[in-house]
């Protein structure tokens, strides 16, 4: 087990058994840090070092993520959107309320529909009130599926094992920064 603080947030977590580090070196802050103004670079390292490890954080999870929905026949843009949905009230919601919750283009979002209705996991229907809209309605196999994936990945022996216990200090440690960012509605 390693513990670390982030932004306050106590995490304790397994360290990867491909990947172990007894030395407790972090690679990203010895190959930059300790380099950049021996290189003559200018300004201070922080500001490559938080995005360079944001990126390489998400490329991780995003191969632990892919790893994990492909055994559901889903992508990644199709969990969102199932899970999204499984999160509304009624179920449903416009192509464009989907776009802009998910942060998608509009044909991303038609196109994912088209995969997920195709699957049997979500229908289309015709607003009640606006016939220019369409509707995405999650079924029962939609919510199963997604049910089910949400719990293959907090499985311990999952593709996210390396992130077992961390996923809310994770969230409650980019939070503010995403909220800095003006990520603030929906």
């Amino acid at each position: 087990m390693s513990e670390a603080t982030i932004s306050g947030v106590h995490i304790e977590a397994q360290r990867g058994a491909e990947h172990p580090r007894e030395d407790g070196v972090d690679p990203l802050v010895t190959g930059i840090r300790d380099r950049w103004a021996g290189q003559g670079m200018a300004g201070g390292p922080w500001p490559f070092m938080a995005i360079s490890s944001v990126e390489r954080l998400h490329q991780m999870l995003k191969r632990a993520l892919d790893t994990e929905l492909k055994r559901f026949g889903l992508s990644r843009t199709g969990y969102f959107l199932l899970t999204t949905l499984a999160l509304i009230g009624n179920g449903n919601a416009r192509l464009s309320t989907l776009g802009r919750i998910l942060m998608m283009h509009p044909t991303t979002v038609k196109l994912t529909v088209d995969q997920l209705e195709a699957a049997g996991l979500v229908e289309r229907a015709r607003h009640p009130s606006d016939r220019r809209a369409t509707l995405v309605q999650i079924t029962a196999a939609g919510r199963d599926q997604v049910n089910a994936a949400n719990l293959a990945l907090e499985d311990p022996a999952g593709a996210l094992a390396p992130f077992d216990g961390m996923h809310r200090a994770l969230f409650e440690a980019l939070q503010p920064a995403r909220l800095a960012a003006g990520d603030l509605e929906l």
